[in-house]
């Protein structure tokens, strides 16, 4: 399949012009997102978007309406290109310890919150769109919509939360939305493996039991090849000869990762999801401290400039005449489709936040760990964004190489675009006011912040490590009275993998304290 660009214009001089155009687009999204920086609730999301939206008005016009284009490309292209710096710098910047704290209840919102809003979805969509008669659609297209529109983006309400404030929330929303996100994915191509046209209950059992293989090995494979990564670099000692060389072999296995997973039909963001755990958990530390700045600076700006050409992407593809000339022909079905899907996105996400966060309060004994009404809603607006997975989803489902002919299929893009641009424009700019009316910057002192105020005087680690004390347990506080003994248990599951990784993982794979200083490599001599 080719995975390539294809430019819109004529050739010759085109391609060059096209992709000018572009970069110089992209530097523009960077630049104004700057200015608006201290406006929070605009992001460079929503900046993209919107120079998409004008850069697209601009080519209809000049082409009288032929195309809003400047290039094309395969829908495969962000899977293989341009989703796994995303997802591999959202599992090298996670801050582990709050991550892997609130583990069960972030895989409770993220896989089986995911699986109910798909449910909702799918089954909405079945009774439903029938009523418009838009055409033709099948149960592997129902079924795809619940997956396409159970994938959220919760970019805005991250940058909106403070994460020393709100801990909590902050880890709930951003580790859901990764999780979120694979499983999504997961169900996707488990729903495209299937000849779902006589579903019956083995089938279904099947398809089950494929959704959790496909999990269970993407999982497998990322910790394998984050491990070897993290054996390779204690043992060679790269950053003693070349520090490119290091940079080069952590960047190259991280994207190796994505492509095996992929090659072996597995689940590519959850294998390059915790292959960027466990790098930034061991192999970091075993490199030199150049190495370091460079390789969190260098995943932190592809991972960047991959939301921005996405963005970027979407809002000239939302003026797509090709498409709107067949949905033109009913408009109202189109509006309808928009609405519905819309709907079933909100009823999905409280379906599912609400009941699960119920459940997850009555596994905590501490009330600072519980989650408050007014931290469920933030979280189910998060939830409520739709973003560049759903999009690419959506064109992976209903077009072949971004273009499609049937009004059924364009009904679906276009609303899907349709329901991308008013989630996250109408959504986004509603977050900071939201949250601000919900949690004022009134921060209550809680037992456990007394802890965060003690590390504040320790140096941090950029790329979301945890200190130092709190990671070898030297300095861990011990409870003082049999009420912070019952609220602070000292042997959690946290505290058991702490000593199996100190006496097991560490002195083999490296990591901090258990590798030696790597200086970093001498200047190369410049002959004259």
């Amino acid at each position: 399949m080719n995975f390539g660009l294809r430019m819109v214009s004529e050739p010759d001089q085109a391609p060059i012009h096209s992709i000018t155009l572009f970069v110089a687009l992209l530097c523009a999204c960077i630049l104004i997102g700057h200015l608006l920086e201290k406006h929070r609730w605009i992001n460079e999301s929503i900046t993209a978007l919107a120079i998409g939206l004008c850069t697209g008005t601009l080519i209809l016009l000049t082409t009288q309406g032929r195309s809003s284009h400047i290039l094309l490309f395969d829908e495969q292209l962000f899977f293989i290109y341009l989703l796994p710096p995303i997802i591999f710098n959202a599992g090298f910047q996670v801050k582990k310890k709050q991550f892997f704290r609130n583990f069960m209840t972030i895989m409770l919102f993220g896989a089986v919150g995911t699986l109910i809003s798909f449910i909702i979805i799918s089954l909405g969509t079945a009774q439903l769109f029938k009523k418009l008669d838009i055409g033709f659609l099948d149960t592997v297209d129902y079924l795809g919509l619940g997956a396409i529109f159970s994938a959220t983006d919760s970019v805005c309400t991250l940058q909106v939360l403070d994460q020393e404030e709100t801990p909590l929330l902050y880890s709930l929303v951003f580790g859901e939305g990764v999780v979120n996100d694979a499983t999504s994915v997961v169900l996707f191509n488990a729903i495209l493996r299937f000849d779902l046209s006589h579903i019956t209950s083995s089938s279904a059992i099947h398809l089950l039991g494929n959704f959790f293989y496909l999990f269970g090995a993407s999982t497998a494979l990322g910790i394998a090849v984050g491990l070897i990564s993290a054996y390779i670099i204690k043992k060679l000692y790269f950053g003693r000869h070349s520090t490119d060389r290091e940079v080069a072999l952590m960047i190259l296995m991280a994207y190796l990762s994505y492509i095996m997973a992929e090659l072996f039909n597995l689940s590519g963001i959850l294998t390059v999801f915790f292959c960027g755990i466990l790098m930034s958990h061991y192999t970091w530390h075993n490199v030199s401290e150049s190495s370091r700045v460079t390789t969190k600076h260098a995943f932190a700006t592809m991972s960047f400039i991959s939301e921005i050409f996405i963005f970027l992407y979407v809002g000239m593809d939302a003026l797509d005449i090709e498409k709107w000339k067949i949905v033109s022909k009913s408009p109202g079905k189109s509006i309808g489709v928009s609405s519905i899907l819309l709907g079933l996105v909100l009823v999905g996400r409280a379906a599912s936040i609400f009941p699960l966060s119920f459940i997850s309060n009555l596994t905590k004994k501490s009330q600072s760990d519980k989650i408050g009404f007014k931290q469920q809603i933030v979280i189910w607006w998060a939830g409520l964004m739709r973003g560049a997975v759903s999009m690419a989803l959506a064109y992976n489902q209903f077009t072949r190489s971004g273009h499609t002919q049937l009004q059924e299929n364009a009904i679906m893009i276009t609303s899907t675009i349709t329901v991308v641009l008013f989630s996250t424009v109408v959504f986004g700019l509603l977050t900071k006011p939201l949250i601000s009316f919900l949690l004022p910057r009134k921060h209550t002192m809680l037992p456990s912040d007394l802890t965060n105020l003690k590390l504040l005087n320790l140096p941090l680690l950029a790329n979301g490590q945890d200190s130092e004390s709190d990671m070898n347990g030297d300095h861990i506080p011990r409870p003082v009275s049999l009420r912070m003994l019952l609220t602070t248990p000292s042997h959690t599951v946290h505290h058991f993998w702490r000593k199996f990784d100190d006496s097991f993982m560490r002195p083999v794979f490296g990591g901090r304290g258990f590798t030696a200083h790597v200086h970093d490599s001498p200047p190369e001599r410049i002959i004259h």
